[in-house]
């Protein structure tokens, strides 16, 4: 399983805002599932996060070399995860993958935007009873308890997914174009551009979590073809720029003006 990102971009926080990323120096569930839920509920609607477990933070950047979690630790906590997974209410499957970097390894827990959101999460998962549950929202580069303006606004929320990551009915993975999707993965320094040719199509995007539906009856994100088609406009009517120049201003002869061709294809 490999991360749709490069693992250097993460730490260095260069292609992604640092507000969807969180380091963790070890492995705390009752802690790192609050900030899962907070990536779930995407207030913000910026796409969801990534934790970065096994990486100390120093002013706000990742400490190298990373600190790392040791071997064994990596299949108990997957295991651990999914236990925890089903206390969030409705329940919540992120996405571990394990990465090797600086000769040791660490977790990343990748966490979009849920579907069924929003979510609530106990202030301790690994409490056995009596658990009391909140909303969890980010706010800056903090996980914080919502307050009751913000938890009205969340569950106004509810059945609202972001258009993104909504799925498209009327897209095939013949839609799809190979070429842009590994320019896109080579650009972002993932490992997957390498197996976009020998997988497929379907399968990168299983991975880069691009489709939604069971798994017999799988539909493409429109952020995916919006990306990766090099026709959106059959799905989305204004996918293009329009370009008008004012030679003499547009201030000073509004009335004198060119237009361009439009300019369109994928959003890149």
């Amino acid at each position: 399983m490999e991360l749709e990102i490069g693992i250097e971009d993460l730490l260095r926080k260069s292609k992604v805002e640092s507000s969807r990323i969180e380091f963790k120096a070890g492995w705390n569930p009752d802690d790192i599932y609050h900030s899962i839920c907070a990536y779930a509920n995407d207030y913000n609607n910026e796409g969801g996060g990534y934790i970065l477990v096994g990486v100390e933070e120093k002013n706000g950047v990742a400490a190298r070399p990373v600190k790392g979690l040791p071997e064994y630790m990596l299949d108990d906590i997957q295991k651990e995860m999914v236990g925890y997974n089903n206390v969030i209410s409705p329940a919540y499957f992120p996405r571990p993958v394990p990465m090797e970097v600086d000769g040791k390894w660490i977790l990343v827990i990748a966490a979009r935007t849920g579907q069924q959101r929003p979510y609530k999460a106990p202030d301790y998962v690994t409490g056995k009873k009596d658990k009391k549950y909140y909303y969890y929202i980010r706010y800056g580069t903090s996980s914080v308890r919502a307050n009751t303006e913000q938890e009205r606004e969340l569950i106004a929320m509810t059945d609202q997914t972001p258009f993104d990551c909504k799925a498209n009915h009327k897209a095939t993975f013949a839609d799809i174009s190979p070429v842009l999707l590994e320019d896109h993965l080579r650009k972002t320094g993932s490992k997957l551009a390498k197996q976009v040719g020998e997988r497929g199509v379907e399968a990168i995007l299983e991975e880069m979590q691009l489709l939604e539906g069971p798994p017999r009856l799988r539909y493409i994100q429109n952020v995916a073809l919006m990306m990766f088609c090099e026709h959106p406009e059959k799905f989305f009517r204004y996918t293009y720029v329009q370009m008008t120049v004012f030679p003499e201003g547009s201030i000073k002869n509004p009335s004198l003006s060119e237009d361009y061709p439009n300019i369109t294809g994928s959003v890149p």
